[in-house]
């Protein structure tokens, strides 16, 4: 059992790292906005900057734009589903396919800082709003991010791969 738990932690001990940091700081930037900023409010010390981006204090029971609003049970679920997945999965991950385990730990932290959120308050806090586009935060930032660099690692590892093979067929032929 002791042993198990060494070998967990040492293969998991980045990812947990990682994603407590993003967690911490998407929680501070929460607790600021929630602290000095009243809901619905708008903090812009800039006046120039009002038409592109401000700060505003903001909740969402939904999903990513507002989607699917008032089902904050079935997102815990899938957020703990997503997080315990990550978790098992980072495991297998190769330590030559950095790409793909650094988007794990964006997704995994960003998933854990609006998973708090919604225990703690039951929504999740937002405050980032740029133009019209949807209102985020920094966890939210972290999960695109995240899952923008996990595509890009399976496309470099598919493309190693078929690298690999295309090489071993060569060497096959030519021991032919």
């Amino acid at each position: 059992m002791e042993n198990g738990l060494k070998q967990f932690i040492r293969r998991t001990y980045w990812l947990i790292i990682v994603a407590v940091l993003i967690a911490a700081l998407d929680q501070i930037t929460k607790w600021l906005v929630i602290k000095y900023i009243p809901y619905g409010g708008i903090w812009n010390p800039w006046e120039w900057l009002a038409p592109y981006a401000r700060i505003v204090h903001w909740s969402n029971t939904g999903a990513a734009f507002g989607l699917l609003q008032g089902m904050n049970p079935v997102f815990i679920g899938l957020a703990i589903l997503v997080t315990l997945g990550i978790v098992y999965y980072y495991q297998t991950v190769e330590d030559n396919d950095r790409l793909i385990k650094m988007g794990l730990m964006f997704v995994l932290g960003g998933a854990v800082g609006n998973l708090i959120d919604r225990f703690n308050h039951g929504h999740v806090i937002d405050m980032i709003s740029v133009g019209n586009f949807a209102v985020f935060n920094i966890a939210d930032s972290f999960i695109t991010v995240g899952v923008v660099i996990l595509v890009i690692g399976v496309w470099v590892q598919d493309k190693r791969e078929k690298s690999k093979q295309i090489a071993a067929e060569e060497q096959e032929e030519g021991l032919l």
